[in-house]
C-alpha cells in the first residue's frame, strides 16, 4: 500500500518525475459564503445598563445593534464569568465540561479544574477546521491560575483551543490602565502608559479591528470568527475623565429613584411586561435617604465612574462595527453581544477606591481620593446600591441564580434572516444555547471526534428559530448552580434558593416562580403549590446528577483555599527562590508569599556613580512592594492597599562596584516586622513595618530588573529599569538559619 494512499492521490508516482503524473486536490467550493461570526461579550453588565435595556447611561453603538436586531428580555447565564465563557464557547453545561467556578480554582473534582475538557471543543475549535480564521480579543479566564505564567503549559491558553491569534489578559480582572497582558503565547509590555492615553479597551478594539483588516486584504472571501471579549464594564471601573464627567449629577437622586426610572423605561421599550411589579429593595442595601451627605457624594462619584467606563467601551464597539461597515463586511456578519453574568455586588455596602484589596478604607480616605475614582491611580468599585439598581427589576446579583445573577443583556444582529429589527424577543435561552444557534446558521455540526477525542455532544437549544418571530421557546429544561445556590427553570415555572455560605444544603429554604407571569420573581408560591416545589426540587437533583454537578460545594473562597492547601503559618516550610531580569513581567502567581514569614532577599549588582532602578516590584497602586536604588541609596518601600505606607532606606551611599545587596526581615508581634539592609553583609539601615499578614499576596505583575505601569509608590516614574546592572535575585523564605542551608545547595543545582 502506498504511504501517500490516505490523501487519494489521484496523479502517479514513478521512480522519477519523467514517469509521474502531479496532481493537486481543487479547493472544496462551497455554494454560499459562509457568514462571519462576532460575538462581544460584556463583564459584569446587569439586565437594565445598557440605554437600549432602560438605562439613562448613553450606549448608541449597542443600541444601534438592538435596532438593527433582536433584544432578548429572557436571556440566561450562569451567574459568573469563567462557567459561562466555558458554556458559551462550548454549548455543554459548565459543569459538565470542568469549569463550575472560577478558573483559578481547582478543587479536586472533575467538574472544578478551572480549565475546558478536550471532550467538549470550543467553537474556535470547530470552526478553524472548516476554513475560518479565529481570532480572540480580550478576557479569556479559562486557564487554570496556575498554568498562567509566562512557562504555561499553554493548551488551555486561546492558541490551544482553536484561536490562530490572542491579544488579552488571562485572568478575571485587570488593571484597564495598567493591564496584564498577553499576546499569543506570551506577556508584553503595553505599547504605551496610561499618561499618554493607553486604554485596553481601546487597545483590544484596534487589535480586532487589525486582525480582520489584514485578514481582509489577505483573504477577503475567507470568513472569520473573533471572540472579542472586554475586560468591561468589570472593576475597576476605568475611564477618560471626559467620559466620567458627563455624568457629573446625574446619579444624585440615588439607586432608589434611578430604579424607579429606568423600570419605567423598561416598560416603555416593551421590555418587560406592562403588569410586571417592581420588587422591594434587596434587605442588604440601604435606602439612599438614609445615607450621609458625604456618603451620597461618594456612592454618586463611584456610580459616574461607572456609567462613563461603560459609554467609553460603547464608543470603540462603534469603532469597531464602523470599521466592519467600512469594509463591506457588515452586512454578512452575525453580530451577537451579551454579558456573563448580572451587576456585581463585590464592591459591598460602601464601595471601594481600593477594590483589589477592600477593606480598611475609611469614608475619609476614600472622598480625599474623590478626583482619583476611574484614574489609573485607583481601583474602584460602585457599592451593591448600584448593582441592584444596575439589574433592575431583579432581584439579588452576580453569582446568585435568581434573576439578577443569571437574566442578562442579549443582541443578535444579523439581517439576512431577521425580518423585523428592533423588536424584542421573550423565548427562555441560556447561553448553552449560542453554539447550537451559530452551528445552524453555518450548517454545521459539532464533530463527534476532535483531534481524536470523542465529544460530549451538545446540551443547548438552537436559538435560530427565534430570528424569524417570537415564537413559543424551544427550551424545555435549565438546571443552575454557584457556590451552592441553585435553581432550576423547567416549562415556565422556576424553583430557587440561595444557599447560606458554608451551609448545610439540606436546610436550604427553596422559593417556587411561575416565571411566565411572575417576570421579577415578586410572587413565592412555595407554600401554594407545595407538590410543584417538590418536582422541581426533584428534577434538579436529576439535571445535576446528568451533568456532573456534584460535589456540591456551598463554601466561601477562603474555606475553599484552605481546603486545597492547609499550610500552618507558625511553621513554614523553608524554599529558595532565583530569578534574572526579564524584558517581560511574570506573573504574580511565581512570587515567592512573604506573609508572615522571615525571609532575605538578594540581589547581585553593579553599582555606578549614577546607578538607579528597580531590584524587584510586585503589585500595583492597590498593594505592593518595591526594592529600587535612588540617590545612591537602597530603599525598600511596602504600600499597604494605599493606606499604610512604608519606607526603609539606607543611611549610607553605596559606593560603585559588585554587591550583594540583601533585604532581610524578620517578623514581630502583633502583626509588625523588621527590615534590614545590607550591602555585602553590612548593615545600612533598618525599619519598622506592619501588615506583614499581606506582605508579598499582592495584585499585579511580579517585575525583576524594572516597574513598567504601576503606582506601587512615587517615588520614581516606571519602567526606572537597572538594565543589565542587575545580573540575578535570590529568595529564602521560612527561615535564614542553619537549617536552611541544605535546601539552598539543593535548589543552586538548577542554576
Amino acid at each position: 500500500m502506498s504511504i501517500y494512499e490516505d490523501e487519494k492521490f489521484q496523479g502517479k508516482i514513478g521512480k522519477t518525475i519523467d514517469d509521474s503524473i502531479s496532481w493537486w486536490p481543487l479547493a472544496e467550493e462551497s455554494s454560499e459564503k459562509k457568514p462571519n461570526v462576532v460575538v462581544i461579550l460584556l463583564d459584569d453588565l446587569g439586565f437594565s445598563q445598557l440605554g437600549c435595556y432602560g438605562s439613562s447611561i448613553s450606549t448608541p453603538a449597542i443600541d444601534r445593534l438592538a435596532s438593527e436586531g433582536l433584544r432578548y428580555n429572557n436571556f440566561h447565564t450562569t451567574a459568573i464569568c469563567s462557567p459561562t465563557r466555558a458554556a458559551l464557547l462550548t454549548g455543554r453545561n459548565p459543569h459538565s465540561v470542568g469549569v463550575s467556578f472560577v478558573s483559578e480554582y481547582d478543587s479536586g473534582f472533575p467538574h472544578s479544574r478551572g480549565k475546558v475538557r478536550k471532550d467538549s471543543a470550543l467553537l474556535s475549535e470547530v470552526l478553524v477546521d472548516r476554513g475560518y480564521n479565529t481570532f480572540a480579543v480580550g478576557k479569556w479566564h479559562l486557564a487554570p491560575g496556575k498554568e498562567q505564567t509566562n512557562s504555561g503549559p499553554f493548551d488551555n491558553w486561546p492558541l490551544g483551543r482553536g484561536f490562530e491569534k490572542f491579544y488579552g489578559f488571562l485572568p478575571g480582572a485587570t488593571n484597564q490602565w495598567n493591564p496584564d497582558l498577553v499576546e499569543d503565547n506570551h506577556r508584553i509590555r503595553q505599547p504605551k502608559p496610561a499618561e499618554e492615553g493607553y486604554h485596553i479597551t481601546e487597545d483590544l478594539t484596534d487589535r480586532a479591528i487589525t486582525y480582520i483588516k489584514n485578514q481582509t486584504s489577505e483573504s477577503p472571501n475567507k470568513p472569520f470568527f473573533l471572540y472579542l471579549a472586554y475586560g468591561a464594564p468589570h472593576a475597576p471601573h476605568h475611564a477618560p475623565e471626559e467620559f466620567i464627567a458627563k455624568y457629573k449629577g446625574k446619579f444624585d437622586k440615588g439607586w432608589d429613584v434611578i430604579r424607579e426610572e429606568w423600570f419605567t423605561n423598561q416598560k416603555k421599550l416593551g421590555l418587560v411586561p406592562q403588569d410586571a411589579v417592581l420588587p422591594e429593595r434587596n434587605p442588604d442595601i440601604k435606602a439612599w435617604d438614609d445615607l450621609s451627605a458625604e456618603e451620597k457624594r461618594l456612592y454618586a462619584r463611584l456610580q459616574e465612574a461607572f456609567a462613563g467606563f461603560l459609554e467609553h467601551t460603547d464608543y470603540h464597539i462603534g469603532r469597531f462595527i464602523s470599521f466592519l461597515e467600512e469594509i463591506n463586511r457588515l452586512e454578512d456578519t452575525l453580530v451577537i453581544l451579551l454579558s456573563d453574568n448580572g451587576a456585581c455586588a463585590m464592591g459591598g455596602e460602601e464601595g471601594t477606591v481600593n477594590s483589589w484589596h477592600g477593606g480598611g478604607e475609611s469614608l475619609e480616605a476614600k472622598l480625599a481620593r474623590l478626583n482619583e475614582i476611574g484614574g489609573p491611580k485607583a481601583n474602584n468599585h460602585y457599592p451593591k446600591g448600584w448593582a441592584y439598581a444596575g439589574n433592575t427589576p431583579l432581584k439579588w446579583y452576580k453569582s446568585y441564580v435568581h434573576e439578577g445573577g443569571i437574566r442578562d443583556p442579549l443582541i443578535i444582529r444579523y439581517p439576512k434572516k431577521i425580518k423585523d429589527p428592533g423588536t424584542v424577543r421573550t423565548q427562555y435561552h441560556h447561553v448553552t444555547d449560542i453554539v447550537p444557534t451559530v452551528l445552524e446558521l453555518l450548517d454545521l455540526d459539532m464533530p463527534n471526534y476532535l483531534k481524536g477525542i470523542k465529544q460530549q455532544p451538545v446540551h443547548g437549544t438552537s436559538m435560530l428559530y427565534t430570528f424569524e418571530k417570537n415564537d413559543k421557546t424551544r427550551k424545555t429544561t435549565q438546571y443552575y448552580e454557584m457556590i451552592g445556590n441553585r435553581g432550576i427553570w423547567h416549562n415556565g415555572w422556576k424553583a430557587v434558593s440561595a444557599h447560606t455560605p458554608n451551609g448545610d444544603f439540606e436546610h436550604d429554604e427553596w422559593e417556587l416562580y411561575h416565571t411566565d407571569t411572575d417576570f421579577t420573581e415578586t410572587n413565592n408560591l412555595a407554600e401554594i403549590y407545595p407538590e410543584k416545589l417538590e418536582e422541581l426540587i426533584e428534577l434538579w437533583w436529576k439535571e445535576a446528577e446528568n451533568y456532573g454537578v456534584f460535589p456540591l460545594d456551598g463554601r466561601t473562597l477562603d474555606k475553599k483555599l484552605a481546603g486545597l492547601k492547609k499550610v500552618k503559618t507558625t511553621e513554614v516550610e523553608p524554599s529558595f527562590k532565583v530569578f534574572y531580569p526579564s524584558l517581560a513581567p511574570f506573573h504574580g502567581s511565581v512570587a515567592p508569599d512573604l506573609r508572615n514569614k522571615d525571609f532575605d532577599i538578594t540581589a547581585e549588582v553593579r553599582i555606578t556613580d549614577d546607578t538607579e532602578g528597580v531590584i524587584l516590584a510586585h503589585g500595583e497602586n492597590s498593594g505592593g512592594i518595591s526594592i529600587f536604588i535612588q540617590g545612591g541609596k537602597l530603599h525598600f518601600y511596602y504600600n499597604h492597599k494605599n493606606i499604610d505606607k512604608y519606607l526603609v532606606r539606607s543611611d549610607k551611599r553605596l559606593l560603585s562596584g559588585e554587591h550583594h545587596l540583601k533585604i532581610r526581615h524578620h517578623k514581630r508581634k502583633d502583626d509588625q516586622g523588621m527590615i534590614r539592609l545590607y550591602a555585602n553583609d553590612e548593615l545600612i539601615g533598618e525599619g519598622i513595618i506592619g501588615h506583614i499578614h499581606d506582605l508579598g499576596f499582592f495584585n499585579g505583575l511580579y517585575h525583576v530588573g524594572y516597574n513598567e505601569l504601576s503606582y506601587i509608590t512615587p517615588y520614581y516614574k516606571e519602567p526606572f529599569s537597572l538594565g543589565d546592572q542587575l545580573k540575578k535575585l535570590k529568595i529564602i523564605t521560612g527561615s535564614y538559619e542553619k537549617d536552611l542551608q541544605e535546601v539552598i545547595e539543593k535548589e543552586l543545582a538548577i542554576e
